[in-house]
């Protein structure tokens, strides 16, 4: 069982670091940048927040899982290390900012529809992203895999339902910056925690 860094959060902190941590790591993200150029192609966003929910789930659902498998397979010392380190990585890649390649997936509606679309770019785009590394790292810290996949399901839709609802003018008023800077100081502090005492 591992020690909680907020006790009176209970069962909740999982949920509430998870959750947290992915909204803050998502600003500005390539996934928010990505949900951006759909809705401005397709301009029906209930397809397209569907999509992100339907590919979030497969994707943080994967990484929760493989997470969950870490501490089975490495042991506590190895695991405590690992995770530590991993989380202080993080926090510096928090601090490096996304692009969006050339339309390096298809946004073309196609046979798929918007809502596929979505999905399969969302998924993809997810593929090795740091939200679904901190999914991985935070299944494995906490023993709250339901708890974990929820909380970074959330992040992800909280951070990227207003792009698909309000484009541009929401995007441009995040102090970007200022909110990457916050995530890597809650990586970094559950990086330095996990260190000291898992």
């Amino acid at each position: 069982m591992t020690p909680h860094l907020f006790s009176d959060l209970g069962h909740f902190e999982p949920l509430l670091i998870s959750t947290g941590i992915v909204a803050l790591a998502e600003m500005g993200d390539k996934t928010q940048l990505l949900a951006l150029v759909l809705a401005a192609r397709f301009r029906k966003p209930w397809p397209i927040i569907l999509g992100i929910l339907a590919a979030t789930l497969l994707n943080h659902g994967l990484a929760g899982a493989l997470g969950a498998w870490l501490p089975g397979w490495l042991g506590p010392d190895r695991l405590r290390i690992g995770l530590g380190v991993s989380f202080l990585l993080m926090a510096a890649w928090t601090l490096i900012p996304d692009k969006l390649e050339d339309e390096p997936l298809s946004t073309r509606k196609g046979k798929l529809g918007i809502f596929g679309t979505t999905t399969v770019a969302f998924f993809l785009a997810e593929m090795g992203d740091k939200t679904q590394v901190a999914t991985i790292a935070l299944a494995a810290r906490f023993d709250a895999y339901f708890w974990v996949v929820a909380g970074t399901t959330i992040g992800m839709l909280l951070a990227n339902v207003p792009v698909v609802w309000l484009g541009e003018r929401f995007a441009q008023r995040i102090p970007i910056r200022l909110v990457h800077a916050i995530a890597a100081g809650l990586f970094a502090v559950l990086g330095v925690v996990t260190l000291v005492k898992f």
